[in-house]
């Protein structure tokens, strides 16, 4: 699948990033003068939508006019990027995009009907959600070393709880194990919930989790964290857990979400929705609302954006090459 932006592209998204320093005063006057639409790609609740719902309401505020979020979950998100890919490039429909639909669809569905750097122009990301390595606290191992330790001395015999086949869990923990190169066994969940009950209850010993969902077992410490996968530690209270890059130097993998406009969307809109939600990703209230729910904001210019998807696609896509991962396998 091609993923790669076009030469025209590139250059609209340079004069994106250009323009977002100092957009047009015509384009602040002219838009937006009707309501605006997040369209979210996954059900209410889901960190993706927290974090829209947020923005939406504080861009209301900012541009005057309501700002809504349309959820329309299922299909792996690909029907609502579809229908985000279709709407008007006039900017009154955005698109709430992810390390799922933008970063891992393109790799894991060899007929996906849309191509994130062709179809979409990248706006921003919002945030990142480190991911955790979490094990029951009977486990033998009780730091990111030790679990290396004990994984090449039991080749195969280890396993490992995720949300299921192809989610950012699954293939995050396959990502540590190619470059640990561990063979460490992966016992699919449908969702995040059942396999978390089931580590509670001691039936499975180890799984990869977002921050987010582990945040409340690991404080209570009815699980014990051995590391996260981003390059810098989670934000308080899980600041205390070591990143695996101190031991793989260089991993560094996250769930994130951002905003991205139907293709042909006018330079200047793209440049204000970025420059007014980077403005909001500096302000200190919107801050700790994302860190209070274990995550990062990740501000940017689009052309940054777009390189940051260009490399989400090149490592899941390596990744779901090495472990011959299917939709649902």
């Amino acid at each position: 699948m091609r993923s790669n932006p076009t030469r025209r592209q590139a250059i609209r998204l340079a004069g994106a990033a250009s323009a977002a320093l100092a957009a047009p005063a015509l384009a602040q006057a002219s838009w937006p003068t009707k309501p605006v639409r997040f369209v979210v790609p996954f059900p209410p609740g889901q960190a993706a939508d927290i974090f829209a719902r947020l923005m939406a309401e504080k861009l209301t505020d900012v541009w005057k006019q309501q700002v809504v979020v349309e959820n329309k979950a299922g299909g792996s998100g690909i029907p609502a990027t579809e229908y985000g890919k279709n709407a008007a490039p006039d900017g009154y429909t955005l698109m709430v995009v992810s390390s799922g639909t933008f970063g891992v669809n393109p790799s894991l569905y060899p007929d996906l009907p849309y191509r994130p750097l062709v179809d979409f122009l990248p706006i921003t990301n919002i945030f990142l959600v480190p991911l955790v390595i979490v094990a029951h606290p009977t486990f033998q191992a009780n730091t990111l070393g030790e679990l290396i330790e004990l994984a090449r001395k039991e080749p195969g015999q280890l396993s490992y709880a995720s949300a299921g086949p192809g989610t950012s869990q699954h293939l995050s923990m396959e990502l540590f194990k190619m470059r640990a190169k561990l063979d460490i066994v992966h016992v699919p969940y449908k969702g995040s919930g059942p396999a978390m009950a089931d580590l509670l209850g001691g039936h499975v010993k180890l799984m990869m989790d977002s921050t987010a969902a582990a945040l409340g077992p690991i404080t209570d410490k009815r699980i014990k964290a051995l590391a996260v996968t981003t390059a810098r530690r989670a934000p308080p209270p899980l600041d205390f857990i070591p990143p695996i890059a101190d031991t793989l130097p260089g991993f560094d993998a996250a769930g994130w979400s951002g905003l991205a406009a139907p293709a042909r969307t006018p330079l200047e809109i793209v440049a204000k929705v970025n420059r007014d939600v980077n403005a909001l990703l500096q302000d200190q209230a919107v801050v700790r609302e994302i860190e209070r729910r274990a995550g990062m904001p990740a501000p940017g210019t689009p052309i940054q954006f777009a390189e940051f998807i260009k490399k989400e696609i090149d490592t899941w896509g390596e990744v779901v090459r090495a472990t011959g991962t299917k939709p649902g396998t």
